[in-house]
């Protein structure tokens, strides 16, 4: 699954042949967007049950009934007018803008670019302790969780043998950005910052992240710690989706006990965006964590919920404008949701537009679903059509191959991974799909399981088929 995002830009498809039953499918990627959601439609059954679908070129391949609303047979259609909302100007190298709700990519550049991250890399350290740990638990400072930072690390001054609560270390870690809490934290819970670092990177992973690699808790320099704008997006989208991490992250001054160095002292937080007496304040957050080195430069993570909306915007290497570019994201995020502008709702409306042709779109697409005698077409806020890429909509996973109609039946991903997709268009996961004389089991995450037992407890061979 790490290599996903590279291989999204092969963008042409292949024709294969799969077990003389499957002929002319499309290699794609894995979804970049994590786990799918449940399917619920009904239509596959396990071994020995019967109405199953079935794949490429057997008639399961069709487009979904005209007037049937929308791809997964909603049934509903709304008219309603397109504000043109002006994309950003972004300065910062890398960033994106996430919809939280949908996981939906509403404005990027170079948003699969790998960047250092400094030290919003805390933001996986801080997810991976409230999922590991209770904030009542004693975190103990060692010689080498206090000693072994590079020159000018913010630190509390911690030294071997002192004690903080979790609920303390996640406070000194969001807040101070305390480097020496970082590592403490990550032998606390993995017995070393190296086992730590795996952890963090099989959480990444888990969150379909696909270009990033950490090599400590903390951010600091590291030539092999890296993580791209939309991998960090997916991250902070966990992180702040728990109510005690955000919490913690809207804090804007907390008091630290007192330690064998020094006495309690208060601790402020370094993003600007939480003080209303700052000229950088911003309405509705409910998380963000700064980060600065010389090799990073300025990076942001910032969540913000307004109106029931949740954005989370990502800066990488700004220089002095990380603020200013999150500014200009968040407001042209939630101005593309209120105008109704925005591919993430799923409904047709934008299709449909008082606008007309193109609903007030500059590129000439009309937002959302699109129905044609071929298929279904998928409009997004930029004026293209989506091709040759993984959408979020409605909470379901669809694909859209690179002539820009919807898939459905099988697609096989060039690792020699099958994944398959209901006529509706969603995504199948934990399932039984039958093709031919045969039964297939996609999992999770929707890849075909080969050489294993399935959850119910049928063998499938290296074809992932298996014959009753």
């Amino acid at each position: 699954m790490r290599r996903a995002k590279q291989l999204l830009c092969l963008g042409a498809a292949i024709s294969i042949l799969w077990s003389s039953v499957v002929h002319g499918e499309t290699t794609v990627p894995p979804n970049p967007f994590g786990s799918p959601s449940t399917q619920t439609g009904g239509l596959e059954y396990g071994p020995g049950g019967n109405s199953a679908l079935l794949p490429g070129g057997q008639g399961q391949t069709q487009v979904p009934a005209q007037n049937s609303g929308q791809p997964g047979n909603q049934g509903q259609t709304q008219s309603q007018a397109s504000a043109v909302v002006q994309p950003p100007a972004v300065a910062a190298e890398g960033a994106v803008l996430l919809d939280c709700a949908t996981g939906q990519i509403l404005f990027e550049k170079n948003a699969g670019t790998q960047f250092y991250p400094a030290s919003i890399t805390k933001v996986m350290t801080a997810l991976l302790t409230v999922e590991n740990c209770s904030m009542e638990d004693r975190v103990t400072f060692s010689e080498a969780a206090t000693t072994n930072l590079e020159s000018g690390a913010v630190t509390l001054n911690l030294t071997a043998g002192d004690k903080l609560t979790v609920e303390q270390c996640l406070y000194a870690l969001m807040l101070k950005s305390a480097n020496e809490v970082a590592n403490g934290l990550a032998e606390h819970i993995s017995g070393s910052v190296p086992a730590f670092a795996e952890r963090m990177n099989q959480r990444a992973a888990q969150l379909g992240c696909t270009g990033t690699h950490f090599a400590n808790p903390n951010g600091l320099n590291n030539e092999a710690h890296v993580t791209t704008p939309y991998d960090m997006a997916l991250i902070a989208r966990a992180a702040f989706a728990n109510p005690a991490l955000s919490k913690i992250c809207t804090t804007t001054a907390y008091t630290m006990p007192a330690t064998k160095k020094g006495e309690a002292k208060t601790i402020t937080m370094g993003h600007k965006m939480l003080y209303p007496t700052d000229s950088r304040y911003y309405p509705g957050m409910v998380g963000g964590k700064t980060g600065y080195t010389s090799k990073a430069r300025n990076t942001l993570v910032t969540c913000v919920e307004r109106n029931g909306v949740r954005l989370v915007a990502v800066v990488m290497k700004a220089e002095g404008t990380h603020y200013t570019d999150t500014k200009a994201m968040l407001d042209y995020g939630f101005g593309v949701m209120a105008a109704g502008q925005s591919s993430a709702t799923g409904n047709p409306s934008a299709s449909q537009s008082a606008e007309g042709p193109g609903g007030g779109n500059p590129g000439g697409v009309k937002t959302g679903w699109a129905q044609d005698q071929t298929g279904w077409q998928y409009g997004k806020i930029d004026g293209t059509k989506a091709a040759n890429e993984w959408m979020t909509i409605d909470h379901k996973e669809y694909w859209f191959d690179s002539n820009t109609y919807m898939a459905t039946g099988w697609r096989q991903f060039v690792g020699d991974i099958w994944y398959y997709f209901h006529s509706s268009g969603e995504l199948a996961v934990n399932t039984w799909v039958k093709t031919g004389d045969a039964w297939f089991y996609v999992g999770a995450d929707g890849a075909m399981l080969k050489n294993t037992t399935t959850p119910d407890g049928y063998p499938v061979g290296a074809d992932g088929a298996w014959r009753p």
